[in-house]
Parts: C-alpha cells; structure tokens; sequence
C-alpha cells in the first residue's frame, strides 16, 4: 500500500490529551525528534488557552532533549517510563511535577504486553526505511518498538534521512511469546541471530510517514581523568588475575557495561591489557571507545540494544559498514537485557554506583535516598544474572565532602546478595564467599577514601558484633544527615547517637 507523507505538525495533532505514547529508541539514540517537538508546541497552545494537555509516555531508555526536554518544559508529560537522563525532567521529576516510574529495561515491553502499563494508543517510530508492506528498519536502537508498534492502535514513523540505509539488515528484531506461552530465547552466543533484520506491523496501521533529517542527539563523555583511569585499571587488573586463577576461562567472557566516563575508562584499560584476549560484548549500550576498540580488533563482537556514539562516530560506522556488519548486532531491549541469556552467556557485569554500603548493598538512582538521578537502567537485568558482578565509583564526590561508601545505602537497588566486586579508585573489595561482617572488612580497608576510612572503622565498632549484619540503626544514616546538616560527611560525630 502507498502511505501518506504528513508533516511534524500533522502528526502531532492526532495525538489526544490522555494519550498514551510509545516510542522507538534506546538513550538518544533511535529516538523520535520531530513529532515529540510538534507535540509540545502544541501543549503549550493548550495550556495558554487553558485547556488541559498531558500524555504519558513508555520508552526504551533515556530520550534527548528533543523529547524529553521540550516535552517537560512545556508540562506535557503526565506519567513517564523507564530510565532518563534529560536534566529538566530529573527536576521535574524531583518536584513532583511527572509521575516517573523506574523499571529494570528488560521488563519494559513485556509489562506493556501484560497491560500492566495501560493501552498505548500512539507509537512513534524512527526509521531509516518503512516499506510498503509494513517493514520498519530501526535507526540506532532497538528499544522496545517491536511491542509498541504491536500493541499501538497507531503508527507515525519518522523517516529519518540522517541515518543511512546501510543500517538495514544490522537489527536482530524478536519478541517472545507471552507465558505460559513462552520458550528459550535461543541465544548460545553474543553473534547468534533469532530474528528479522525490521519491524513487521500492519501497514494498515501507518496513519503517516514524516520526513526528516535530524542527528541523534548524542551525549559526549568527559575525557578520563587520574580516578577514573586508576578505576578502570583496578577493573583490569582483577579480570586479568581472575583469568590467570582459572576463575574466568582462557577465552574469556562476554562484558556489559554501563554508560559513561568510568566505563569508558575501564573499556580502556581492557583494550590496553594485552594478557586479556580480544573479547566479545553482549551489552545494552555501546560508546566511542566499544567502536574504537573493534577498530583495533580488541573485541570481536558487540551484541547491543543501542548505538550510543557520538554523531561522528556513527557516521564513520556506516561509512565503513563492510567492516562492521559481521561485528555488530541491534536487539530491542527485551532481548539485549535478558536475564535468561545473561546467565547463559556467563556475563561480567560492570556497572555504576552512587553509593555502596560497607555490606556491599548498592544505590545506583537516589541522591541521598530521596532525588532521582537516571534510574536504575539495565544494571539489575545484568547484576542479578551475571557471571561475576562489578559496581565501580569513585570513593568520595563533591571535593570530598561525600563518601561513596557509606554505613548503610540511602536507597537500595541491588542487595549484597547480588554484588560480587566494588571498585573504586582507592583499590577492589572482593565480596565473593564472604559472611557480612567479612564483606564489610573488605570493602572498608580497600575501597573507603582515606578520609573515611577511620569514620568507618568506627562505625563498625559502633555496630558491634553480635548480629549477622551488624547496624546501629540510630547512627546507620549519620553520615548523610551529617552532609544534610553540616554540608560534609566527614563532620559525622558517632558519639553524639551514643548519649
């Protein structure tokens, strides 16, 4: 069937207040620009005439500004889901403004599927190709648009000129049947392909086609610094001496890793580390440095939900497609994430922290327990399945006047059961058969700044050691109330909770 070519505008005006939307894309990356823009001009029309307009919108990962932005400050936005990283909905979010509800991304789609997340009325849908007979072929990302445009009564796509068709066939697009349906997900490698190369849906269903052309919004990382360099080697030099104890095989394993600086860093240190083998990545994300490194045939495969590289670097990616064809694959985010598969695969997870405990539990979304930073992505789909686990963070933030190894997470996103290693830039705290008390040992002699490490030595004296996990709960958030009443964390005073 021939579709109908509308403009941004147009698209945008189908949508209703009360509406709910999904989206394509995973980070920036894949994302719609044009018709989210369209639509918040179209808020703002409402609300200057006093009539109210909000929609509620269900997505792979983070968005760019070009949705989540203009979106949140035209308060369009009613309820939103998953993961973000737009600075004016964190704040939004932060004020009570957006009802935000953080999920693990490997359940996103499946929780639509279910109806757990309402009836999406709406998908858009970024593409580099639409054909006549409903083929969709992503851009940048997978994300969850095979369940959107499954599930939505309507489709827009944007047809995105800026994305080359020679992404076309690089997608592995599959969704698995719903219990008590379901099967394995027949993935026994990183490079094993279960799917179609597009997005089958009912043409019928394309209400319109909307050209443009419109880079990703793509984020650029800081370049590393001496704490994230030291990290990253702290990361390397483990695996390494894992692999030569046996613990990790000669041939390695397959990696994920999260988004930004210290990743980065640690990809880094991999690369360098001639005594690890060029390794494989079954990951939900992919930076500059994962594209770099199979440039210098350091790793051999990436499996990935998204190509979250800057502009330049995916336009040399599609320059030199031949190259890359056999060495990456796209998965929607149910796939790339899967629990299934990573216990399968014997995954190394290696993500971020904001906080550890001295337990090894971890705070990965909440700045002193209460304001949302991203949310907590893909790092539990991994953590919780991995073949060894990793959180990495610095050891102090804000000039030191924050710990990032605390007496008890202010909010907990993975629990001591899950976590095998913490690493910062002070040293490794390996968790792997050690009792609480073990744990907390550990973590405080090798990873604690030096600035806290006596404050929690004290600490733990303070707990005393009768009990498995040994807590005064009266004192368990002094540091953080120390920080909230003094601006420091190091003006904790144990003694003031003994009188």
């Amino acid at each position: 069937m021939s579709f109908t070519y509308i403009s941004a505008a147009e698209a945008a005006s189908f949508i209703k207040d009360g509406d709910i939307l999904g989206l394509s894309g995973f980070t920036p990356a894949g994302t719609p620009k044009a018709v989210t823009m369209g639509l918040a001009k179209i808020a703002e029309e409402e609300h200057r005439n006093g009539r109210p307009f909000q929609v509620s919108l269900l997505t792979g990962a983070s968005t760019g500004d070009s949705c989540d932005g203009v979106l949140t400050r035209a308060q369009a936005i009613r309820y939103r889901a998953p993961y973000t990283t737009n600075s004016d909905f964190r704040k939004a979010v932060n004020n009570g403004e957006i009802a935000y509800n953080d999920i693990h991304l490997s359940q996103v789609a499946q929780e639509i599927r279910y109806g757990f997340l309402g009836k999406i009325r709406v998908a858009i849908v970024e593409a580099c190709e639409v054909t006549p007979d409903g083929k969709i072929y992503l851009t940048a990302a997978g994300g969850i648009t095979p369940t959107v445009c499954n599930q939505a009564d309507h489709i827009i796509v944007e047809l995105n000129s800026a994305h080359s068709k020679n992404m076309m066939g690089l997608h592995d697009v599959y969704e698995p049947l719903d219990p008590p349906y379901r099967r394995e997900i027949p993935i026994y490698k990183p490079n094993d392909r279960i799917g179609q190369p597009y997005v089958q849906v009912d043409p019928k269903k394309i209400i319109g086609i909307v050209e443009t052309n419109l880079k990703d919004e793509a984020r650029a990382f800081a370049e590393a610094d001496p704490v994230t360099d030291k990290i990253g080697q702290n990361v390397a030099d483990f695996l390494a001496a894992d692999m030569r104890r046996g613990i990790i095989p000669a041939s390695f394993l397959p990696l994920q890793s999260g988004v930004g600086n210290i990743a980065n860093a640690v990809l880094g240190a991999l690369g360098r580390d001639k005594t690890i083998p060029a390794f494989q990545m079954y990951t939900e994300v992919i930076q500059d440095s994962v594209i770099d490194l199979m440039r210098e045939g350091r790793i051999k495969f990436g499996s990935t939900c998204s190509l979250s590289v800057t502009n330049e670097c995916l336009d040399s990616i599609y320059d030199d497609m031949d190259f890359f064809r056999d060495k990456l694959v796209l998965r929607p985010s149910e796939i790339s994430n899967h629990p299934e598969v990573a216990r399968r695969l014997g995954i190394v997870s290696i993500n971020t922290a904001i906080e550890a405990d001295i337990y090894g539990n971890i705070n990965s979304t909440h700045i002193t327990g209460t304001k949302m930073m991203n949310g907590i992505g893909g790092s539990g789909d991994f953590t919780r399945n991995a073949y060894i686990s990793i959180f990495t963070c610095p050891s102090i933030a804000k000039g030191g006047k924050i710990s990032s190894i605390v007496p008890m997470v202010s909010h907990h996103d993975h629990n001591e059961h899950s976590v095998n290693i913490v690493i910062t830039e002070q040293g490794v705290a390996d968790l792997r058969g050690k009792s609480p008390k073990q744990r907390a040992e550990a973590i405080i002699e090798n990873c604690a700044h030096p600035d806290y490490k006596q404050l929690l030595w004290d600490y733990l004296k303070l707990a005393g050691n009768k009990n498995q996990t040994p807590h005064f709960m009266q004192a368990a958030l002094g540091m953080h109330v120390a920080l909230s009443e003094k601006g420091d964390m190091r003006e904790v005073n144990w003694a003031d909770y003994t009188k």
